[in-house]
């Protein structure tokens, strides 16, 4: 093995004299200003946008560089302060190809240099902000409006200074920009919510309104928030990935990372005329953002769960492996092709069928472990939105539903048999679906009556529907000799 070399400004001609894929840019990152502030700079943020960033910067150039605020932790600041920013991307397929992303110049962290952070979001170069903070960071009730009995939102109505929320800096930082006659920065949230830009424009406004009306009526007439749909599985850094750097690249990485090679970010076609490339490197920018999403979960999500409970069945243990059953992938592709397409009327910038074919070649990743298992969590949560809106269009129209009934059944076989074998079961509804299994019998008339009656995830109209029913109960009597015999003599 070659020397080993500390990742950092200073080492990346040695890295690129040894043939590493490092920065490029048009203007080297220390002459680059800093236009982007992203508030949660874990992996997926340093896999995603910061990667479509740093292609943009590559390719375009411009004064797009980004500092990164960690709202409480100084892990990634610790980690990536002394490397210049710089970290090595591993994307994992067949084969694993590295590349060291440039485009973050900074990181900090708010907890500790709060008027630095505020100076930044403040500066004039700064244009966009930038979010992943998880659902729990934008403090928001179940009607997803901005939840003003949050304790953070509490604390930094009160406090007024030194505020804890995302919500709460980021207003008071375009209070600034107000004052000084600044324009709004563009805020788009990277998080998986639907309509995630509406709903953090009304969080930013309400929160505003409670002390400042004038300044409200601004952010309500300036600023843009544009909704996004995000996507790539972004697996834990663990020793085994900063080994692998070490050892292929001779390189000393204190917080490499790793991410699937598909990735897809849609962005809502309202960023302003000044902007980094990102739609010339990938990103979608569409009017029908929502469009997008419905997409996601009935081709990906859809047959995601679809695998996970008949996988389960079959004592199939990951994705991957799933994929590898000729039978049951079968059956999923007549699912996708006979009652999936068909409901969708895809966004012009989309093409479903290949999008599709896409997500399936997902799949069948080697380098991406995902457990059926845990994908089959909170089936009560995920059921709704992912499988029931395609049965009830379908049955509007007039389609057949006897396929996806069979995700259903699946479901219901999976929850009786993990109560019946003792083992716990992860749904937000679990006291629910064990008062519930105690009474089937496994007769489908009888046990497939007891699940709709669960009003929470069946509404009545679906219900009560015949032919649902009937392919319902059809579904779970041919999927009995599954579990009691391990046959799966079933077919599409």
């Amino acid at each position: 093995m070659s020397q080993i070399i500390n990742l950092n400004e200073n080492s990346l001609e040695e890295a690129a004299n040894k043939g590493i894929n490092v920065p490029q840019y048009r203007k080297p990152p220390s002459a680059a200003k800093i236009g982007i502030v992203h508030i949660g700079p874990g992996a997926f943020f340093r896999a995603h946008q910061a990667w479509y960033t740093h292609q943009a910067l590559k390719r375009h150039g411009g004064d797009w560089c980004i500092s990164a605020v960690s709202l409480r932790s100084s892990g990634v600041s610790d980690a990536l302060t002394e490397q210049n920013g710089l970290y090595c991307l591993a994307e994992l397929d067949k084969d694993t190809n590295f590349e060291v992303v440039g485009s973050i110049k900074e990181v900090l962290v708010a907890r500790q240099q709060y008027a630095d952070v505020i100076a930044r979001l403040t500066h004039v170069d700064t244009k966009f902000v930038t979010l992943t903070i998880t659902e729990k960071g934008y403090c928001l009730n179940n009607q997803g409006e901005l939840d003003l009995a949050h304790a953070d939102i509490q604390h930094d109505l009160e406090v007024m200074t030194e505020r804890v929320s995302a919500v709460g800096i980021l207003v008071e930082a375009l209070s600034v920009r107000h004052d000084k006659g600044l324009p709004a920065f563009t805020v788009i949230s990277c998080d998986n919510i639907t309509g995630n830009g509406g709903k953090l424009k009304n969080a930013l406004v309400s929160f505003a309104a409670q002390f400042n009306l004038t300044l409200a009526t601004w952010l309500a007439d300036s600023i843009t928030c544009p909704s996004t749909m995000v996507d790539s599985i972004t697996p834990a850094t663990d020793d085994a990935l900063r080994e692998l750097v070490q050892q292929t690249l001779s390189i000393n990485d204190n917080w490499p990372i790793k991410r699937e090679a598909f990735l897809q970010w849609v962005i809502e076609d309202c960023l302003p005329s000044d902007r980094p490339a990102w739609e010339q490197v990938g990103a979608v920018l569409t009017r029908d953002v929502e469009g997008f999403e419905r997409a996601k979960l009935r081709l990906l999500n859809c047959p995601h769960s679809s695998i996970a409970y008949l996988g389960c069945l079959l004592g199939i243990e990951t994705v991957y492996d799933a994929m590898q059953h000729t039978q049951l992938m079968a059956f999923i592709e007549s699912m996708i092709q006979e009652e999936i397409l068909p409901s969708i009327e895809g966004p012009k910038e989309l093409d479903a069928k290949q999008y599709s074919q896409d997500i399936l070649q997902r799949f069948r990743n080697p380098a991406i472990r995902h457990l059926l298992s845990q994908i089959a969590w909170d089936g009560t949560q995920k059921i709704p939105m992912r499988i029931l809106p395609i049965i009830q269009q379908n049955l509007r129209e007039g389609r057949s539903v006897r396929l996806l009934c069979y995700a259903l059944a699946a479901w219901m076989h999976f929850v009786r048999l993990q109560y019946s074998k003792g083992e716990a079961l992860v749904d937000p509804l679990v006291a629910q679906l064990e008062t519930l299994c105690v009474s089937c019998n496994g007769e489908a008339q009888h046990d497939v009556g007891l699940f709709l009656s669960m009003s929470a995830i069946f509404p009545s109209s679906l219900a009560t529907d015949e032919d649902f029913n009937s392919a319902l109960q059809a579904a779970y009597t041919n999927l009995a000799p599954v579990i009691n015999d391990n046959q799966h003599n079933w077919s599409a």
